[in-house]
């Protein structure tokens, strides 16, 4: 036993330099190994020119190096946090098992000497730093899981999406056919006993989840509906990768971990103390906050749906629903996305946790009492990522579509790229003239070539052209909204996407 101790408490002048050179070159190649396989990953993604997951990834390095400089912290200040002191009484409070334990007697003999516990041992640092290590890594690869899914999920929108362009799906869709809204393949979906009444309506579309949650033909009217608001009606716009760019940036939100979910960490620590019985309630929150979202957008769909047959019961040509953010909460679309990046850190907290607890104490402790709180906690970990990447997802990526607002998505990230330059250039000159009031004149300008004069309410012109795609792009910007309102003609934009024309329509950048 007191070699034990011995060889735990050994200090580098007792220890042989090939041993402590054997760790540091194993963990030295193992952290190379991990940066160049970051490196290779951006590389691949740069070359596929998947800008947002490239943010994505820069991402989750930033993280990694703000989890180093909290571990690097914990680290120098483990002794200073052993040497304060608390009440007896105090250090009794709120723990997660049902007694104190103390793990090192030499490290507390000062607090012990005024009658009093440590703040946090040198011991319990150093466990605190692997929980946070272990909350890190769950939530990047539950979020990887996530995109994973989603991806695996709308591959096969791409078949949907090349039917739009066949004889069939043009003759099926004659635009002169009159239909009533209920006789439509999209009004037989959503047109049922329980689509008026509200409570009947929630709980179908909460059930509707767990089958067939996107279907073809919500797909095709939704597709519909988000080009006739915003495109010429003879567009060949390509929806899907619109979704697929949609996704991309989300991924990007979710997969951070910004200040709240480091805020709501602390408090997950918190809430595993014994007295609030968490083990019973906290697994479920995000499994429920989850079914919550879903049926949330199913039930916009078929709200879409009521909508188009209360303003006409008949149809000419397909159907076609209204986009609009007031069939969202708060009429923001982006809200369901902070609520799916919450659940998915939730998630990862309790996986994180349940591996963290075992790894340091084992199975049977006092964080999993009973063999179904163990069970419970797997299961929640393993079926909330596939429900949240396979069902959620896909439908919040196809759903968010249809906002008021036409999202920066439908282009190509470097033309989204151009069109923040020159907007961010248009606002500088104005903010530089606007003493002048020359009416609403209308001015020619280009990526490199900012306009001369504007008001405040000016619209202003663009013609921005690309080099090696010879795209090109006609915009209206409303520089005090700070938002294009008005896309007028879109020519020739990349080789994959032909865009023949848009209506009037809000582009946020």
């Amino acid at each position: 036993m007191a070699g034990e101790n011995s060889g735990e408490s050994a200090t580098l002048e007792t220890t042989p330099t090939w041993a402590v050179a054997t760790v540091c070159f194993v963990l030295i190649s193992a952290s190379l190994l991990i940066e160049h396989g970051l490196h290779l990953l951006a590389k691949y993604l740069n070359r596929k020119r998947r800008n947002s997951l490239l943010q994505a990834l820069n991402e989750v390095k930033s993280d990694l190096l703000l989890l180093g400089f909290i571990s690097l912290f914990l680290t120098v200040l483990a002794k200073p946090i052993a040497g304060i002191c608390i009440p007896e009484s105090t250090a009794e409070t709120f723990l997660p098992c049902g007694s104190i334990t103390i793990d090192d007697e030499r490290e507390e003999s000062k607090c012990q000497q005024q009658g009093k516990a440590s703040l946090l041992s040198r011991v319990g640092v150093q466990q605190l730093q692997m929980l946070i290590f272990f909350l890190a890594f769950f939530h990047v690869m539950s979020s990887f899981l996530t995109f994973s899914l989603g991806t695996a999920k709308m591959k096969r929108w791409e078949r949907w999406e090349a039917e739009t362009r066949t004889l069939e799906f043009q003759f099926s869709h004659d635009p002169r056919r009159f239909q009533f809204v209920h006789q439509t393949s999209f009004g037989k979906r959503h047109l049922k006993f329980w689509s008026e009444p509200r409570f009947l309506r929630l709980l179908g579309c909460f059930l509707r989840q767990f089958y067939g949650s996107v279907n073809k033909v919500d797909y095709f009217t939704l597709r519909h509906g988000f080009i006739a608001a915003h495109f010429s009606e003879r567009t060949t716009f390509d929806f899907q990768k619109c979704i697929k760019r949609g996704l991309d940036k989300d991924f990007r939100v979710v997969v951070g971990m910004r200040l709240w979910i480091w805020v709501f960490s602390v408090l997950f620590i918190f809430l595993h103390a014994n007295v609030f019985r968490s083990y019973f309630w906290l697994p479920f929150i995000p499994l429920v906050m989850l079914l919550v979202v879903g049926t949330k957008l199913q039930g916009i769909i078929t709200k879409m749906c009521l909508d188009t047959n209360d303003v006409s019961r008949v149809v000419v040509g397909s159907l076609l629903v209204r986009p609009s953010d007031h069939f969202f909460w708060f009429d923001r679309p982006k809200f369901l996305l902070h609520l799916v990046h919450f659940i998915a850190f939730q998630n990862s907290f309790q996986v994180a946790f349940f591996t963290w607890s075992w790894y340091k104490f084992g199975l049977r402790t006092c964080f999993h009492r009973k063999t179904e709180d163990i069970v419970i906690k797997l299961a929640m970990g393993v079926v909330i990522p596939i429900l949240s990447g396979y069902v959620t997802m896909p439908l919040y990526a196809l759903v968010t579509q249809m906002g008021t607002s036409m999202g920066n998505s439908v282009f190509p990230e470097e033309v989204v790229g151009g069109l923040k330059r020159w907007h961010a250039k248009a606002k500088r000159n104005l903010a530089r003239r606007n003493n002048y009031d020359l009416g609403r004149p209308s001015l020619e300008g280009s990526l490199d070539a900012s306009p001369s004069f504007a008001t405040l309410d000016a619209s202003m012109s663009l013609d921005l052209g690309h080099s090696s795609d010879d795209d090109s792009i006609e915009l209206q910007i409303d520089i005090e909204e700070g938002e294009i309102v008005d896309v007028t003609q879109l020519q020739e934009c990349r080789k994959s996407e032909s865009f023949e024309g848009f209506q009037s329509s809000r582009l946020k950048l």
